[in-house]
């Protein structure tokens, strides 16, 4: 079970609930063409990136198997929403989940993700108690493929689908 007390800060950023107030800045991360490319939805206008706001600012707590965990990202010195994380406990009885981190282009490789996506895999870990942790990407995100590799995450076997799947059990998470 998590229930975290918000917002969450590491070193440069602050991991907080989704408000309405973040629609702009949700909207051009998510409609930016090198992001939306990647993406299972594609967020077509303001309206379709206020329903899935929405719904991402209820997700605030894992309290039962089949829930999701949405966090926005903010730069701690300049208060500028840059991301978007998404940790989903799949199977209780498995001890499964999901990370997904959406980032706007201009605030790639400055390792923001892997900050944001280290804590997540802490509270995954080491506050759920997940076994195991998955992660997915596009096999032409080489971006994405290299960060979970960065984070110590393997990759699985090939997916005919063309996407990439990478894992990590919580026994390797307390090795790294």
């Amino acid at each position: 079970m998590l229930r975290p007390t918000y917002p969450i800060k590491t070193a440069r950023l602050l991991l907080r609930p989704f408000t309405a107030g973040d629609l702009s800045a949700f909207h051009a991360i998510h409609a930016h063409a090198d992001v939306a490319r990647y993406l299972s939805w594609r967020p077509g206008n303001r309206a379709e990136s206020a329903e899935v706001l929405a719904t991402k600012s209820g997700q605030t707590t894992l309290t039962e198997a089949g829930q999701t965990l949405s966090l926005a990202v903010e730069l701690i010195e300049k208060r500028d929403l840059v991301g978007d994380l998404t940790l989903v406990w799949e199977a209780e009885e498995h001890g499964a989940g999901e990370i997904v981190a959406v980032f706007h282009p201009r605030h790639q490789g400055r390792g923001y993700a892997a900050e944001a996506l280290t804590e997540i895999l802490r509270l995954a870990f080491d506050e759920v108690g997940m076994n195991k942790i998955y992660g997915h990407c596009d096999h032409r995100n080489i971006a994405s493929a290299s960060l979970m590799e960065a984070l110590g995450m393997r990759r699985e076997p090939p997916r005919r689908d063309g996407e990439l799947t990478y894992a990590m059990s919580a026994a390797e998470w307390k090795r790294s």
